[in-house]
C-alpha cells in the first residue's frame, strides 16, 4: 500500500489528523484540557503527520488557535487544510454561510487565525436545508458557479494552494471539474455508508484526493453501528486490533487516493489511529458487509 498521496501541491502521508474533536463538546468552546489538546497536535506531527484538517468554525476559532499555539512556526512540509461555508451561532448551532462574500471572509479569517499566508487547500463545504445540514437538495447551479468563482479567485491570488469540495453530489463534482482543477473532496464514507462511492470512483480516476469524514460513523450519534458491528468486532479480535483500527484500515484500503483524517482529543487514541496503515483487512470483512 502506498503511504503518501498528492493533496494539491503537497505530498502527504495518507493518515493525517482532523482537528474537529479538539474543541469542547459539540465542537464548541474551549477544550476540556487545553494542555492535552496541544500535546495531541505536537505528538501527531512528531509521529509524521503532515496533513491537518481544520476550520475556523470548529470552536469557533478554537481549533485554529490551538494549532497555531502548538505548532507555529509550522514544519515546512505541513499541509494545513481548512473549510468554509458554515458558521456558528452563540449556542453552537450550525448555520450556512454560503454566499461568495462569506466564503472569502472565512478564507481570510482562517489565514489570520492560523498565522499563514497560504493554506494548502480550502474545502467549499456545501450545506443542506432544514434540520439536516448534510441533506442536499437539487444543485443550485447559479450559486455554485458563483461559489467556485470565489474559490478560484482565492487560489489565483495565492491565498489557497488548491480548491476542495465537501458534502457534495456527483453533479457538483462534474460541474466543478468543467471549470477548474479540484485538489480534494471530503464526503462521508465508511464501511456501512458508501453512498459516495461514485464520487470516490471519479476522484480515483481523476487523481483527486478523497478525504472521508465520519470514517467511524457520525461523531454526533450516541449509537455507533460501525464500532458495534459484530463482523467488525470479530475481525478486530482475529487481528488483535481495535474495531476503530479495523474500520479505519478498511477505509484507507478502499482506494489509493483515500486520505484519512481521524480526529481525537486523546494522545493514546491518536497513536492507535496512526497505526492503521499496515493493517491488512481480510476480504471476508468486505464481503460480509456487502
Amino acid at each position: 500500500m502506498t503511504t503518501t498521496y498528492a493533496l494539491g501541491q503537497h505530498q502527504v502521508h495518507r493518515v493525517g489528523f482532523g482537528a474537529m474533536q479538539l474543541p469542547g463538546p459539540g465542537v464548541f468552546g474551549p477544550p476540556r484540557d487545553h494542555q492535552h489538546a496541544l500535546q495531541v497536535l505536537q505528538r501527531a506531527v512528531a509521529l509524521g503527520v503532515n496533513h491537518i484538517d481544520t476550520s475556523q468554525f470548529y470552536g469557533p476559532n478554537v481549533a485554529n488557535q490551538l494549532i497555531r499555539e502548538a505548532l507555529h512556526p509550522y514544519p515546512a512540509d505541513l499541509a494545513l487544510v481548512s473549510k468554509v461555508g458554515a458558521r456558528r451561532d452563540k449556542h453552537g448551532g450550525w448555520l450556512a454561510a454560503q454566499q461568495p462574500d462569506e466564503l472569502r471572509a472565512a478564507i481570510e479569517e482562517n489565514l489570520d487565525t492560523l498565522g499563514v499566508d497560504q493554506l494548502a487547500a480550502v474545502n467549499l463545504r456545501l450545506m443542506g436545508v432544514g434540520e439536516d445540514p448534510s441533506a442536499l437538495g437539487p444543485v443550485d447551479a447559479d450559486l455554485f458557479d458563483r461559489q467556485l468563482t470565489t474559490m478560484i479567485a482565492a487560489r489565483d491570488e495565492g491565498l489557497i494552494g488548491g480548491i476542495g469540495l465537501s458534502n457534495i453530489t456527483i453533479d457538483h463534482l462534474r460541474l466543478a471539474l468543467e471549470r477548474t482543477e479540484i485538489a480534494c473532496v471530503q464526503n462521508a464514507y465508511n464501511l456501512l455508508d458508501r453512498t459516495s462511492q461514485p464520487i470516490l470512483d471519479t476522484c480515483t480516476q481523476r487523481g483527486i484526493a478523497f478525504v472521508p469524514y465520519f470514517p467511524l460513523g457520525s461523531a454526533f450519534n450516541a449509537q455507533n453501528p460501525i464500532l458495534g458491528h459484530p463482523e467488525i468486532i470479530r475481525t478486530a479480535t482475529e487481528l488483535g486490533r481495535t474495531p476503530a483500527q479495523v474500520a479505519l484500515a478498511w477505509t484507507l484500503s478502499s482506494a489509493p487516493n483515500v486520505l484519512l483524517i481521524p480526529g481525537t482529543s486523546s494522545v493514546a487514541h491518536l497513536e492507535e489511529n496512526l497505526a492503521v496503515a499496515d493493517i491488512e483487512v481480510p476480504q471476508s470483512l468486505t464481503e460480509a458487509l456487502r
